[in-house]
């Protein structure tokens, strides 16, 4: 898969997909649905399968004060694209330029000089162009009198009564998050499609874990959304391939004196490497207990033997 950033001079070769149009954020089960139209058409028309999205997100740009609320990396979600099948992945940049075009603007400039798109799919609710004045039906008319079709994918829901899904039944970005806010990383898991990730470089920490038997990868969370607190089974996988069980805690470890940005803390179980610069993706399985301040170090040890017992027993049986 390609990778454009931008969307000015671009040559002939990067030009004429059938694209997919929105932010993307976790490419859940609803995005997947709209990438498919879109591959449908590509299909039909003989075209390269691209998606359009936006870095930084637009929500960083007009809510800068706003949560951490990313649930993919931008080397996550071309990974996750590229596994759908996606020819091209088109990262335009959310700039002052990009945030004061209109909407037809946007749909004449970007789309069709810029990108040359042959067919446009997107979600029934999606907005863009400045103000978010354009709309699937406004989409439609500047297709029509651009020369590229248009095709709208309908709210993805969930029957089956799981919980994923909002009150109208559709799938989001904005469930997810709310998800694992709670400690749900399975109804995450539901409304994505594959377990929410972490990726990160490993830093230093306090090496205490070490001390006590129990070493830990330490990743720093940056700007993605902060699950509730707490211990959570585990898969991670290394830059070799490898996919490795452990239990993780999420937080700022309250139990040890001196205050740490909230952070992934894992121990791989049966593993003893040292992985200090190297870039690791922990899936976040199962939720097992809120994140707890305790009275020493030997009680904390013993409930950490404790929840790798279970992280070990849900894993095995999953």
């Amino acid at each position: 898969m390609r990778i454009i950033r931008g969307w000015k001079g671009l040559s002939q070769d990067d030009q004429g997909a059938s694209i997919a149009l929105g932010n993307f954020d976790g490419v859940h089960r609803g995005h997947q649905a709209v990438i498919g139209m879109a591959a449908a058409a590509a299909r039909d028309l003989g075209l390269p399968l691209g998606v359009v999205s936006f870095e930084p997100h637009p929500r960083r740009i007009f809510q800068p004060d706003a949560p951490a609320f990313r649930l993919m990396k931008p080397d996550q979600l071309a990974r996750a694209l590229e596994a759908l099948g996606v020819d091209r992945l088109y990262l335009l940049p959310f700039d002052d330029e990009m945030r004061e075009l209109s909407d037809q603007a946007f749909a004449d400039q970007v789309l069709h000089q810029g990108l040359g798109v042959r067919h446009v799919a997107v979600g029934f609710d999606i907005s863009f162009g400045k103000g978010r004045s354009g709309s699937p039906r406004t989409m439609q008319a500047f297709g029509a009198a651009l020369g590229f079709g248009v095709s709208v994918a309908e709210a993805v829901g969930e029957g089956g009564g799981d919980g994923a899904g909002d009150s109208d039944g559709k799938l989001s970005s904005t469930d997810a998050r709310n998800a694992l806010r709670e400690g749900r990383p399975d109804l995450a898991a539901a409304i994505l499609g594959r377990p929410f990730a972490i990726e990160g470089e490993v830093r230093q920490g306090r090496q205490l874990g070490r001390t006590l038997g129990y070493p830990t990868a330490n990743v720093e969370l940056d700007d993605y959304v902060a699950p509730r607190f707490g211990v959570y089974a585990t898969r991670t996988r290394l830059g070799d391939g490898r996919t490795l069980a452990g239990v993780a805690n999420i937080g700022v470890n309250p139990t040890v004196p001196g205050e740490i940005a909230p952070r992934l803390e894992v121990w791989l179980f049966d593993f003893d490497e040292d992985l200090y610069g190297q870039v690791i993706e922990t899936d976040l399985i199962a939720f097992l207990r809120p994140e707890a301040k305790f009275a020493s170090l030997e009680e904390m040890t013993a409930q950490i033997d404790d929840d790798a017992s279970m992280a070990r027993m849900i894993l095995s049986a999953g």
